[in-house]
């Protein structure tokens, strides 16, 4: 796919920044198209934000004026903590991106990449007075793993209460009559996560539509299954191999995200 030069693009930018910067917006663009490929998108809407290595009170986002197949590694915007445009276009900012993304940033230093979708499993599923039950072993990822938050609208920092303290320590979370977050140590564990997160949703929402009982593993079961998933990888993130995997697809059919 051939990205013309859209808002937000600089050609320059490259040489003005450090080459490690360079090398997570370019990760951080992959996620997005992957984020199109995957239909994991709401139009301009949802986000995905990753830390500024070096920078640890800088983070990048998306313009919201782009859909995820048009990110491209400059068009993308850093913020501070605070929501002020450190680099980057003056254009429209997503106000729940930025309120969302520094609410967890902050509370959570290991959190580098934090992701948010509407994917309709996850809205679906967060829309149904359940939890995500461990009837798969997809599901088992999330084994003492998923946080739950309550909905509330939102555009400002102080329509989060609560929101960090909901997460706490764990990397993903149903937002309830919202969407999906996941964290990641790297931008490849959050986006590997999503897809498992959703999956898990979709995979509890068909069996629940047969109207049987749902069946789960015994407890010792679910627990050693999950720390199996957990240890796929050995000393990587989660899902690292999976993710490299996605990356040769993307770069094969040539997907321009590096300008």
């Amino acid at each position: 796919m051939s990205v013309a030069h859209l808002p937000g693009m600089r050609d320059d930018l490259r040489d003005r920044i450090s080459p490690e910067e360079w090398e997570t917006r370019l990760e951080l663009a992959r996620c997005y198209h992957l984020m199109a490929r995957y239909r994991m998108t709401d139009l301009t809407a949802t986000h995905v934000s990753m830390r500024v290595p070096g920078e640890e009170e800088h983070y990048l986002l998306n313009d919201a004026r782009l859909l995820f197949q048009e990110t491209t590694a400059s068009s993308l915007i850093k913020f501070d903590l605070d929501g002020k445009v450190v680099d980057g276009s003056e254009g429209p900012m997503n106000p729940a991106g930025f309120a969302i993304h520094s609410v967890v940033h902050r509370a959570r230093p290991d959190a580098l990449c934090v992701m948010h979708t509407h994917t309709r499993a996850g809205c679906a599923l967060g829309a149904l007075d359940v939890e995500l039950k461990m009837i798969n072993q997809i599901n088992l990822i999330f084994h003492e793993r998923i946080a739950y938050n309550d909905y509330g609208f939102v555009e400002q920092v102080s329509d989060c209460d609560g929101f960090a303290e909901d997460l706490g320590d764990k990397p993903a979370m149903i937002m309830r009559n919202h969407g999906l977050l996941t964290c990641g140590r790297t931008i490849g564990e959050a986006f590997i996560l999503m897809f498992y997160l959703d999956k898990a949703c979709e995979i509890q929402l068909d069996a629940m539509a047969v109207g049987t009982p749902l069946l789960e593993p015994q407890q010792e079961v679910i627990a050693k299954a999950a720390e199996g998933w957990w240890n796929w990888d050995g000393d990587a993130p989660f899902g690292q191999r999976n993710w490299e995997a996605l990356v040769r697809e993307l770069d094969r059919d040539g997907r321009d995200y590096a300008r």
